[in-house]
């Protein structure tokens, strides 16, 4: 599977915060930290596990270029710095702990999240059962898109990560930018279309769509392929490719891959779906408390089981 980003920059500096309260520090890397491994690797980035000296504390340090393709970029880092203190009290965001500068590079270092990247789910083997999908899903839903999760195996709780991409809606009139993954990226971002939250709904389908199947729905030959498939909705749902993939769960999924961002339900829409309520439901003892509260918070919004 492609996963490589698009990457169109004009109106770079719409929707971008400027504003940090977190101190970056000139001190070593080094000296505060013993760095132990490297967890990932980006074009412009790279990921390393580290051990906090004076704690025994593990975190994972991310090292942005400053300059990319000759350009300055440290406005777009602050940004991802003020993106992540926004979202410190969001228990599905990774928590920003400490920043460094050096010569080349801003270092964030972050919460340590153990489990890896939701999408090697996809890609394995053996799927999740879907009651552990509808978990995942729902935490995702909580959360403001790369996700972690804290632990490998069984799947622990989810962690969003990679803010670089995130933008402020309401800061400028209208959003428009190409960024994203293809395979992710919603078919009003491809046709430089104004960007909305209905946008990142998408993406959760395609998430849902990948953990039950473990097959990308759009993803083609080629990027052009990709773009044709996002572009034209085309999704396939026949039974061989959800043969073991509950009714419900092609519902939800079917409800945000549309095209129209308007007829997108909101995240709180989804956590109303009746896909996502039994999780919930094994989470408390009371379903008769769980079924009032669904049916005043949802209305009519979703058919009820």
């Amino acid at each position: 599977m492609s996963r490589r980003r698009l990457d169109s920059r004009s109106g770079l500096s719409a929707g971008l915060l400027g504003e940090i309260q977190t101190p970056v520090s000139t001190e070593p890397m080094e000296s505060v930290y013993e760095i132990t491994g490297e967890l990932g690797r980006g074009k412009f980035a790279v990921v390393k596990h580290c051990v906090e000296k004076a704690t025994g504390k593990v975190f994972a340090a991310k090292f942005l270029r400053k300059r990319r393709r000759g350009r300055d970029c440290r406005a777009e880092i602050i940004h991802e710095m003020a993106v992540l203190e926004m979202a410190r009290n969001n228990a599905r965001v990774v928590n920003l702990h400490a920043a460094h500068e050096t010569d080349h590079d801003i270092v964030l270092v972050l919460e340590y999240a153990a489990g890896g990247e939701i999408f090697d789910h996809c890609v394995s083997d053996e799927l999740l059962p879907e009651a552990q999908i509808t978990r995942l899903i729902w935490q995702t839903l909580e959360g403001p898109q790369n996700i972690l999760l804290t632990n490998l195996s069984p799947p622990g709780d989810i962690k969003i990560v990679d803010f670089g991409l995130a933008r402020r809606l309401g800061a400028v009139g209208e959003l428009r930018e190409i960024l994203g993954t293809p395979e992710y990226v919603a078919p009003e971002i491809l046709n430089y279309e104004p960007i909305t939250t209905a946008t990142d709904l998408w993406s959760v389908g395609v998430i849902a769509y990948m953990l039950v199947t473990g097959e990308s729905p759009f993803a083609g030959d080629n990027k052009q392929e990709t773009f044709l498939n996002v572009s034209q909705v085309s999704v396939d749902y026949s039974r061989e490719a959800f043969s073991r993939v509950s009714e419900l769960a092609v519902d939800f999924i079917r409800k945000l891959l549309v095209k129209a961002p308007e007829d997108r339900p909101s995240a709180a829409e989804c956590m109303c779906h009746p896909w996502l309520w039994p999780q919930q439901i094994c989470l408390s003892p009371d379903s008769a408390t769980i079924r009032i509260v669904r049916e005043r918070s949802c209305g009519n919004k979703w058919p009820h089981r």
